[in-house]
């Protein structure tokens, strides 16, 4: 795993429920990839190789219009080591959740 991505989707819409519903597709789809994936409140971390998740990052967006979003914004974190190991999930938040 040489990548950790955290990407917060936002749609423009005019209700919180849709806001929702289009956010619940797009960590549906998240989670369909099967990549190690963490949902919090804000932002949603996947762990990976860096292209694929670069690919997940453009589907999302895609995801979001399928569902009927006119428009989005996304915010996307990457923590990329090409040669190397990236922290997990688990190292950076577990000790939090105990």
């Amino acid at each position: 795993m040489n990548a950790s991505v955290a990407i917060q989707v936002l749609p423009t819409v005019t209700s919180d429920e849709e806001v929702v519903r289009i956010v619940d597709e797009v960590i549906a789809y998240i989670k369909s990839t099967g990549n190690s994936c963490y949902v919090g409140p804000f932002e949603t971390t996947i762990e990976g190789d860096y292209d694929e998740l670069m690919d997940i990052v453009k589907e999302c967006q895609h995801i979001a219009v399928k569902a009927g979003c006119p428009a989005l914004m996304s915010y996307v974190k990457i923590s990329y080591k090409p040669n190397g190991e990236v922290l997990t999930i688990d190292q950076k938040v577990t000790k939090h959740h105990q």
